[in-house]
């Protein structure tokens, strides 16, 4: 026997043993990375969670059209049962009767347990609103109308975590606003895709109507550091597109849409740099809502030093321009208004100036905005 042939010592045999075992490893490990790769490859695209691909929503009756005429409710305040009873009693002693809820808000985060498949691989929700439905079922029993407010291209959690998504600085990195938020590219039709599986989702709560805010490039910030993509394309042309593709998209749906735009929609038509027109969505969802807070208009705007302190003027004025452009037109007008100290003090007098303003005209409801969402019934006609 030779040193070839001898057998090898017991230790030996050991050896191959041990490498079967760090190649099982090495294998299951590799099986682990390949997955997540995958997975993570896989979330660039959106999809829905199977359970709302095979929801039916025939089982949905869509809700009777009403004149809104609403108060604006954060996702905390519609969860608390304290709150949200007092503002229910509010509204079935006053004129009010619709309420509009935050789901997706200005942090881009999605505000209750949700189902599509982006929001759980990226972790983009906070759970604040638990069991939707029956807080919007709460309403419905009460006989308001319940709207779902969801901010499209403000998303900055979004956009930290999908980079390739987000607006980009000429500095490099991330574009950012004066307070620091990111936002995604309006360009992006994976984000538009994203809004809509999550609008289809709230559908499911039972909302009556879904109202897409921040639908719009940025206004605030340094605008020359902005890398836009759409190269000659106008931002209107672009926010047009999107208009159209949520009418595509809600056709047949068991919910009525609404866009917030700029109050100076109503007066201006260049798009005022941001790419939101009038006529480029009246025909595409069932209301505007532009924000015609008087405060938020400049000094000198039709002579007045301080446009707060003249809310009938302000709101009359822009119905007035804004009105014909709606002639013929799916949408109706149904503005936002002030219900905040800003600029005057808006107690009755000056709440009621602006609903009076509007209902002057043809009339399809109004929204209140208080972001504390501090409301009372001054300047609100009692329930009839």
């Amino acid at each position: 026997m030779n040193r070839f042939t001898r057998p090898l010592p017991k230790a030996v045999w050991g050896i191959p043993v041990v490498l079967l075992v760090l190649l099982a490893g090495l294998l299951l490990w590799a099986h682990v990375q390949v997955s997540q790769i995958l997975n993570e490859a896989a979330s660039h695209t959106v999809e829905l969670a199977p359970p709302l691909d095979r929801f039916d929503y025939n089982a949905i009756q869509k809700a009777e059209d009403i004149v809104a005429k609403g108060i604006y409710l954060t996702a905390y305040s519609a969860a608390s049962p304290k709150k949200r009873q007092q503002m229910i009693e509010l509204i079935s002693a006053t004129e009010l009767n619709a309420v509009v809820i935050d789901i997706k808000d200005y942090s881009g985060k999605v505000l209750y347990d949700s189902q599509v498949g982006l929001v759980n691989t990226l972790k983009l929700e906070d759970n604040r609103l638990g069991d939707v439905a029956s807080l919007v079922e709460e309403f419905h029993d009460a006989g308001i109308y319940v709207i779902a407010r969801q901010t499209v291209f403000q998303d900055p959690i979004l956009a930290e975590k999908r980079p390739e998504l987000a607006l980009k600085s000429r500095a490099g990195g991330l574009w950012r606003d004066h307070k620091g938020l990111a936002w995604v590219d309006a360009n992006k039709k994976d984000v538009w895709d994203y809004n809509m599986d999550i609008a289809r989702e709230a559908i499911t709560f039972g909302f009556d109507e879904i109202n897409f805010d921040y639908v719009r490039f940025p206004s605030d910030g340094n605008m020359a550091n902005v890398v836009y993509t759409n190269g000659e394309k106008e931002k209107y042309d672009v926010m047009g597109d999107f208009y159209a593709y949520i009418a595509k998209e809600m056709d047949g749906l068991p919910a009525r849409t609404s866009l917030d735009l700029f109050g100076f929609v109503m007066e201006r038509h260049d798009g005022m740099s941001i790419g939101q027109r009038l006529e480029d969505s009246v025909d595409h969802v069932d209301y505007i809502a532009p924000m015609m807070y008087p405060s938020h208009y400049p000094s000198g705007h039709l002579g007045l030093a301080n446009p707060a302190a003249h809310p009938f003027a302000i709101l009359d004025n822009g119905m007035k321009k804004g009105l014909p452009w709606f002639e013929g037109k799916r949408a109706k007008v149904r503005p936002w208004i002030q219900a905040f100290h800003i600029g005057a003090q808006y107690g009755g007098p000056n709440i009621r100036a602006q609903i009076d303003a509007i209902e002057q005209y043809d009339n399809a409801g109004w929204l209140l905005w208080n972001a504390a969402n501090r409301y009372t019934n001054a300047g609100l006609h009692p329930s009839e």
